[in-house]
């Protein structure tokens, strides 16, 4: 059954989607969106992530904290940038960090949690998984930002996905 169904509840808004966006619920559309929603989540079904397996709730909601607070200074240290550009701290600069992180899942956290810090852009993966490479605003010490990198973010999700 999970093999031609591997997703109800994607298949389920997929058709939902389907039948509001056509503004009709008539038998053609019907059928056409019944044959999408069934058939993308088997076709796709090779792109879904390993299933996740959370091991530790409360390193979860501390990671939450932390991701809040690094973000908001982020935000204070571009405007601080923006409004004074001589404050700069350092030059721009890539920064490569050796992982040890390999779930794709903890991965994929990281690439969001780097995403929606200001200042701080997801450059590279090897194809190992064994270095990131960040784009990092401004560059003070890189080794500050690997420890930071590594001590808050990859330690955390090693502890939550492996």
């Amino acid at each position: 059954m999970k093999r031609f169904f591997p997703a109800p509840l994607v298949s389920i808004g997929l058709f939902l989607v389907w039948l509001v966006l056509n503004h009709s619920a008539s038998a053609g559309h019907m059928l056409l969106g019944a044959l999408l929603a069934l058939g993308l989540p088997v076709l796709l079904r090779g792109l879904r992530p390993q299933r996740v397996r959370v091991r530790h709730w409360i390193t979860v909601l501390r990671l939450c904290w932390t991701v809040m607070v690094d973000t908001t200074n982020s935000n204070i240290g571009v405007l601080r940038l923006l409004l004074a550009p001589a404050s700069r701290r350092g030059p721009p600069d890539f920064v490569k960090i050796p992982l040890q992180l390999r779930d794709p899942n903890a991965l994929a956290v990281l690439a969001m949690i780097v995403c929606i810090t200001p200042g701080t852009v997801w450059a590279e993966l090897s194809l190992d998984r064994s270095v990131l490479m960040l784009h990092v605003l401004e560059v003070a010490d890189a080794q500050a930002i690997i420890d930071h990198v590594k001590a808050c973010y990859e330690r955390p999700l090693m502890e939550i996905f492996e």
